[in-house]
């Protein structure tokens, strides 16, 4: 019998990632290679690469970047300490930010505002963490699990307020959010629902992925956060999961005794990879390719107003139409 290969519905690339792409590519055409970006621009090696080809330059630091070279922040959004360094140094910003994540910043800072302590629900060290905590003028509580919440330094009268990662767990972050509510008096913070759409609408479809597959494989890399969350959640839902970034990383001993396969990709991971694993797959047994029901995702993000047109052919420098 063939394998069956069952992909998810929605996978891969979500509205913020395409926005974070397009912005580097097209920063390229306006203003010719090399422009600079602070961190990944997403988490995903083979997209990293490709730009990096085109001309983009990859830094942690601003202190990389050289005077007066167009400056791109990822879509993990960063600290105002960055946003006040690249101020003083005059580098000309272009701001890749998601805008959920963004979101998260307006809503952290007007629960400050307010005069309510604050708790981030995210992963210490991700990107988006330590941009959302330097984003607020003020003291943040980072959480990740239920039982973070009981050791809060905070009287249980404390006015809490809470923000969170746009990445996690949608189950485990309502978990932490109904531990907040049972511990503290007065908690206010955004529903569950109010979580990146693209992370919902993937995890969904893994759930119901995984209710029909023998074993799942997850497209992306391994620093990428929802791509873990997508890998995990097929783990509680029974199956062998898998995390690979592309075709390579597929191993024939996985498929012994299997007769479906379900198949997805986290926000930052582009189709190209999805299909090398199809074809890593369609080399090791025959198989039939089929796609599960899900949403169909329309969202789109505006451009900075600074790229909403493109470079034509003929205002391109010569090294610019070599890229």
């Amino acid at each position: 019998m063939p394998l069956q290969v069952i992909l998810a519905q929605p996978r891969g690339f979500c509205a913020g990632v395409v926005r974070a792409i397009d912005i580097v590519e097209r920063a390229l055409e306006r203003y010719s290679a090399p422009v600079y970006v602070r961190h990944e621009i997403v988490h995903n090696r083979h997209v990293v690469d490709k730009l990096r080809r085109k001309g983009a330059v990859f830094v942690e630091d601003l202190s990389e970047i050289p005077t007066g070279a167009t400056t791109i922040f990822s879509a993990h959004g960063v600290a105002r300490t960055v946003e006040e360094e690249a101020r003083l140094r005059e580098l000309p910003v272009i701001d890749a930010t998601c805008p959920l994540v963004t979101k998260v910043h307006i809503q952290g800072r007007r629960y400050a505002k307010s005069g309510r302590t604050l708790v981030l629900i995210g992963h210490a060290g991700h990107a988006e963490v330590i941009g959302t905590m330097g984003q607020v003028d003020a003291p943040m509580h980072l959480i990740s699990t239920p039982d973070d919440v009981a050791a809060l330094p905070l009287p249980i009268d404390t006015p809490i307020a809470y923000v969170t990662q746009t990445t996690l767990s949608v189950d485990d972050t309502r978990s932490v959010i109904e531990a907040l509510h049972a511990h503290f008096e007065d908690v206010e913070g955004p529903d569950v629902s109010e979580i990146c759409y693209a992370t919902q609408n993937r995890q969904t479809a893994v759930r119901d992925l995984a209710r029909v597959s023998d074993l799942l494989i997850v497209v992306g890399a391994t620093n990428s956060s929802n791509s873990n969350r997508l890998r995990e959640i097929g783990e509680e839902m029974g199956i062998p999961s898998y995390l690979v970034d592309d075709g390579d990383g597929v191993d024939p001993e996985w498929l012994h005794g299997i007769a479906s396969v379900g198949v997805t990709a986290g926000a930052s991971a582009p189709d190209e990879l999805v299909d090398s694993v199809i074809a890593a797959l369609r080399s090791i047994r025959s198989i039939t390719v089929s796609k599960l029901d899900g949403v169909e995702e329309n969202i789109e993000f505006s451009l900075p107003a600074v790229l909403r047109t493109r470079v034509a052919a003929s205002e391109m420098a010569p090294e610019q139409e070599q890229i």
